[in-house]
């Protein structure tokens, strides 16, 4: 796909959401709505492990709320080759074989792959050492097993995707109905404070930012954890001793990696301790009182040469130009949008060599998406902690 390609399919694409969009602020892709017959919820996750995507992994595993139908792997923080082998890893130690798991392509919609080994070691998994995988992935890819297990379960399954949306968005290319589908997205990406692979952008979107803009535009409701929470979230050496303390295979698992990924982090020089990005957003999916949420109109900049993968916030309540809606509001320090006055959704200026050349998809503001906002740092590690240990940690009420 080339670049005129995807600005002409994605704009359709978008065109048809906002026709069909019945996202509204009481709608957020959490685990509160439809479940299976046993309680469980139908999830796919698209991950790309990564030490933390390995975490969530087994912590999703670990989760019995959750029915898992499908991982799919995707190209991000290592190649595909090594994603797709680390998902397998995580699914035969948590004896979870039953999960059909599908690979990705080696390369984003419209741009070359970048990685991030720097932060995850050259396999992943900061150094940590597993057996290679018995299980063999199915044999479709990754957005194929997206559409089949969607479309079997209309209106059921929420995508957790914990890596860039590379086969998201390619499903949702090949199949404009399927948006309509799906229950809701819950993600770890984006940011409304800076970015941490450029000083604007958050990695997950950084690398396949067309990818992305196609999902925020797609009409499914959203949840965006990114990096606003995620990066109050750190691994401590407490954490892994309680991890390795456990005897199951996750907790095991779970602790051999997490020490590797401390001692790793230590050894580059990082000044933080390792974040637990993708977690958070699986917690969040479980536990709904886990994170503070806030209404906005998500949209993320694919043309800026230093700019590209930031993600752009509107909100009523925050910024320089926030305005009543009428004379009577409450003037007393009121956060409820529906006093506020809609923002302006602006682009960049016009070019004179190129009239009506913006890609934007609408100047009216209308939130498509839940972004969180504050955690409850403590109440994430007794949950995230609890299931990886063994124990059996009932979501707080």
């Amino acid at each position: 796909m080339n670049r005129r390609q995807f600005v002409a399919s994605s704009s359709a694409l978008a065109i048809g959401s906002l026709a069909r969009s019945s996202w509204s602020r009481d709608s957020p892709a959490g685990a509160q709505g439809s479940s299976t017959s046993s309680g469980q919820h139908r999830v796919i996750i698209d991950t790309d492990p990564g030490y933390d995507d390995a975490l969530a992994l087994l912590f999703a595993m670990s989760s019995p709320e959750l029915k898992i139908e499908a991982i799919t792997a995707v190209s991000g923080n290592l190649p595909i080759e090594i994603t797709l082998a680390n998902s397998l890893r995580m699914v035969e130690i948590a004896g979870r074989t039953d999960i059909p798991v599908a690979g990705g392509p080696k390369t984003p919609l419209v741009r070359q792959g970048i990685f991030a080994p720097e932060g995850h070691g050259d396999n992943g998994l900061a150094g940590a050492e597993f057996p290679p995988p018995k299980v063999k992935p199915v044999d479709m890819p990754a957005a194929e097993l997206i559409r089949s297990v969607v479309r079997k379960y209309p209106g059921e399954v929420t995508l957790l995707p914990i890596g860039p949306h590379t086969n998201i968005a390619t499903a949702l290319l090949a199949d404009p109905a399927l948006a309509g589908m799906i229950r809701g997205i819950c993600m770890m990406g984006g940011s409304l404070s800076g970015g941490n692979i450029t000083p604007a952008a958050e990695f997950n979107i950084y690398v396949d930012p067309e990818a992305a803009r196609i999902v925020f535009h797609s009409g499914i409701p959203i949840t965006m954890v990114g990096l606003d929470v995620t990066n109050r979230v750190v691994l401590t050496e407490e954490h892994v001793r309680t991890l390795e303390a456990g005897h199951t295979p996750v907790s095991q698992g779970a602790g051999k990696i997490a020490r590797a990924v401390l001692e790793y982090w230590r050894k580059q020089g990082f000044v933080s301790k390792p974040i637990l990005f993708d977690e958070v957003a699986v917690a969040e999916f479980l536990d709904p009182k886990l994170l503070t949420l806030e209404d906005y109109y998500i949209d993320v900049e694919t043309s800026g040469d230093i700019t590209a993968g930031e993600t752009v916030g509107y909100s009523p309540i925050h910024g320089e130009d926030q305005r009543w809606l009428n004379p009577e509001a409450p003037r007393t320090g009121s956060r409820d949008p529906a006093y506020y006055r809609p923002p302006d959704i602006r682009g960049s200026a016009p070019s004179i060599y190129r009239p009506g050349s913006s890609s934007f998809f609408t100047k009216t503001y209308k939130p498509n998406a839940k972004v969180a906002v504050d955690v409850d740092v403590e109440r994430f590690f007794r949950l995230f902690i609890g299931r990886l240990s063994g124990k059996q940690v009932a979501i707080e009420v």
